[in-house]
């Protein structure tokens, strides 16, 4: 006798499932949104953290060093603890541990506190919370969703850090202009993300994951390390994606350095104002990542991720040669709009990992390995940054290193036409 299928039953079965991952994608935006905002102040208080670290650009430059090191070590285990561990597990620990590790950093200690405090980070943020965040997205979202889940990761927690951040920047601005009031200002905003990160790791530790639960009782197969890192090498779009992820991460870096840009560039703006110009810049975050995930959801991911490099690129030379002219409304504008540009590549130079045809039992593997080479200016930047600057004081040495950013911009729009020719291809035969 044939079975009967109650359609009332499937449509509340499918919006209990839409629902399910809607709440886990809501869940993973909190956390990424909180864990980082910690470690990239310098985006925001460059300055402050000079004066009250009393640390030089190059010493600044080897903290991020070693927090990218600890990165880049980090990127290949956390890619295969993603794919054998709760993520729900790893991202609580690595929150609550963050939040541990800030309680430290408002200290402000000296330097080799810093590096241990910065290595730390890496692995709280790198091997334990990365890989799983990413993979969790991937798997949540449906095969025409990449985009957008992978847009709304990113613009979500754009949000949620331009949230954090005005809060911050409020907290900095209550006793900034007093005497020594910048170190009291950066120890309160240090306190506050430690705070929330700790509350919200303590939170979601409570919360059930029921992809988790569904999957246990489901055979693994046996992993074998280097067959899946054969299966992998051999697949040629994952390598331009690793190029792509490389390349766009120039533009996201490079935006660290805007509020010391404004600071010390000759444009007369207090620490206050430049970090309330960079603050407004983290605003564009949900709009150019939800934005840049819809718009290549709706036409083509490669497509919109090559246009939004190439403006990327044109509005970072604009920053290169207007800025000269010393009109402030147009510097403004600049930030703003290559930080719109630079948050759209965010939101989908993951999202493009769903055409290079990985197999979902090494997807942690596979972001591993796009981690651990499209990251690594994580490593080198800094020490590159703080180098040039300390040459090159001014506005000439931001001129320098921004121009090389434009470079290896449009070398990541070459590498992404290659790949959508690439996918074009394999569609064509199939």
């Amino acid at each position: 006798m044939k079975k009967t299928i109650n359609p009332e039953a499937l449509s509340v079965a499918s919006t209990s499932a839409n629902f399910s991952r809607y709440l886990q994608l809501a869940l993973l935006v909190l956390a990424a949104g909180a864990i980082y905002p910690m470690l990239y102040l310098r985006q925001v208080y460059q300055s402050t953290m000079l004066e009250a670290l009393s640390i030089s650009n190059s010493e600044l430059g080897y903290l991020y060093s070693i927090l990218g090191t600890a990165f880049l070590v980090s990127y290949l285990p956390s890619g295969w603890l993603a794919d054998r561990i709760s993520p729900r597990f790893l991202i609580s620990f690595s929150l609550v541990g963050t939040g541990l590790l800030g309680v430290w950093y408002a200290q402000l200690p000296g330097f080799e506190a810093l590096l241990a405090i910065f290595c730390g980070f890496g692995i709280t943020t790198g091997l334990t919370f990365w890989a799983s965040l990413i993979k969790r997205v991937k798997m949540i979202a449906g095969e025409s969703e990449q985009g957008r889940f992978f847009g709304v990761l990113d613009g979500g927690r754009g949000l949620v850090e331009a949230l954090l951040a005005t809060i911050a920047i409020a907290l900095f601005a209550q006793v900034a202009d007093n005497a020594g009031g910048s170190a009291v200002g950066l120890t309160r905003v240090i306190h506050f993300y430690a705070a929330c990160c700790v509350i919200l790791g303590l939170a979601l530790m409570l919360v059930r994951d029921p992809q988790v639960k569904s999957s246990a009782h489901q055979p693994r197969e046996k992993a074998n390390l280097l067959q899946d890192l054969r299966t992998l090498m051999a697949i040629p779009e994952l390598w331009l994606v690793t190029a792509i992820v490389f390349c766009g991460y120039h533009f996201f870096w490079a935006t660290y350095s805007f509020s010391a840009y404004l600071q010390e560039g000759g444009f007369g703006l207090s620490a206050t104002a430049a970090g309330l110009i960079t603050t407004i810049k983290l605003w564009m975050r949900p709009l150019g990542g939800i934005g840049g995930g819809w718009l290549g959801d709706r036409f083509s991911k490669t497509g919109v991720l090559a246009w939004a490099m190439v403006l990327a690129a044109v509005g970072m030379i604009g920053l290169i040669v207007l800025p000269s002219l010393r009109v402030l409304g147009v510097l403004v504008f600049l930030v703003i709009f290559i930080g719109l540009m630079t948050y759209a590549i965010r939101g989908l130079y993951w999202a493009i990992l769903d055409d290079c045809q990985v197999p979902l039992r090494v997807t942690g593997l596979a972001i591993g390995i796009i981690s651990l080479v499209g990251y690594s200016p994580d490593v080198f930047l800094p020490l590159l940054n703080g180098w040039i600057i300390d040459h090159f004081p001014g506005f000439v040495g931001y001129q320098i290193y921004f121009s090389y950013v434009v470079v290896m911009g449009l070398l990541g729009v070459v590498a992404t036409l290659i790949l959508n020719k690439r996918i074009k291809s394999k569609a064509g035969k199939a």
